[in-house]
Order: structure tokens, then C-alpha cells, then sequence
């Protein structure tokens, strides 16, 4: 009886003990703010933008996961989310594109980047099909079961990683080969 009350207790304690988790800390181009998401426990999290000193900002919410990519812009009052890793979504659509119709498929559809200002307002959103256009650079993204990858130097996908420039630009490339840069 005492042992089955004391496996109880420790069963009940855990939820407690569970550590919170950062998302990597990526730095301003000037080197002035660095931005990270913190889940305090699933469900509850919240978005610190920080300096040197400490905290700049923060608020609270879940934005993305720990396992997406965060990047300050040089004044600290925005930052860009990457999704590297994108739940499939909605059905396909048909695009008019010039003279004749496109179906694409529903998952190229799916928000893959975000710009946020301070306060967790959403100013900017970009969708797969916003950097991989054709359907051959479609055929690159790597499926999975309910998800997909699309960034190259993330999650196994040979490339060189998403990083900020020296003009304060993101800059990544996507499965396709091309290169993009997303202002702040």
C-alpha cells in the first residue's frame, strides 16, 4: 500500500518537473537582439526578444514550436518565423497561370514563413508556393506521412541553413536550389 502511494505521488509530481524548452536563439545582424520562443509547459508559451542586457520584450503566446526558426530584425521590433517542418493541410486548388490552369496540390498551400511585430500581430505571411513555383521543385519537397520538409540545411536536407545577412535580409534556399532573402 505505502509503495503504491509513494509511485502515485511521484506520478503525480511529474507534470511538475517537466523543463521548459527553448527554440535555437538566432542574433540580429548587428548583433543587437536575438528573439527565441520558451514553452513553459505544451500550450503555454511565450516570445522573448532580447539584448545584451536582457529582456527587450516578450509576449505571450505560442507562435510556431521550439523546432522552428526565429530571427530578429536589426531594431528588435520584428522578427521572422520559419517553419521548417509543415503539417499538410487543405485540399489541391486549380491556378490560372498565363493562359492555362495548374492544379497544386493542397500541402504547397501551407504557410511556411511569418513576420511578427512586437506584440504577436502577424504583419507579413508567404506560402510554400511563394518560393517553389513549379512543379518540379514541388517534386523536391520531401514528403512524410502528415508533414513535409521544404528548407534546405534543416532537418536532414543537405544545404547550406537559413541565416541572416549582413544587409539584415533572411536568407535561405528552399529544395528547389534558388535562393531567397525576406526583409524585415
Amino acid at each position: 500500500m505505502r509503495r503504491t502511494l509513494l509511485t502515485l505521488a511521484l506520478l503525480a509530481a511529474l507534470p511538475g518537473l517537466a523543463q521548459e524548452r527553448k527554440s535555437k536563439t538566432h542574433v540580429s545582424a548587428n548583433g543587437e537582439y536575438s528573439v527565441r520562443l520558451v514553452e513553459e509547459k505544451p500550450g503555454t508559451c511565450r516570445v522573448e526578444m532580447l539584448k545584451e542586457s536582457g529582456p527587450a520584450w516578450q509576449f505571450t503566446g505560442c507562435i510556431g514550436t521550439v523546432d522552428d526558426l526565429y530571427f530578429a530584425s536589426n531594431d528588435g521590433e520584428r522578427f521572422w518565423l520559419l517553419r521548417p517542418l509543415v503539417e499538410k493541410g487543405s485540399r489541391p486548388t486549380v491556378e490560372k497561370r498565363g493562359k492555362r490552369k495548374v492544379k497544386v496540390p493542397g500541402w504547397a498551400n501551407a504557410v511556411v514563413a511569418e513576420l511578427y511585430g512586437r506584440g504577436g500581430q502577424k504583419l507579413q505571411e508567404r506560402r510554400l508556393q511563394d518560393f517553389l513555383l513549379g512543379s518540379k521543385e514541388l517534386g523536391e519537397v520531401r514528403q512524410m506521412k502528415g508533414h513535409f520538409k521544404w528548407l534546405e540545411g534543416t532537418l536532414g536536407i543537405p544545404g547550406k541553413g537559413p541565416r541572416l545577412t549582413d544587409d539584415a535580409k533572411v536568407e535561405f534556399e528552399a529544395v528547389g536550389r534558388k535562393t531567397y532573402r525576406l526583409s524585415f
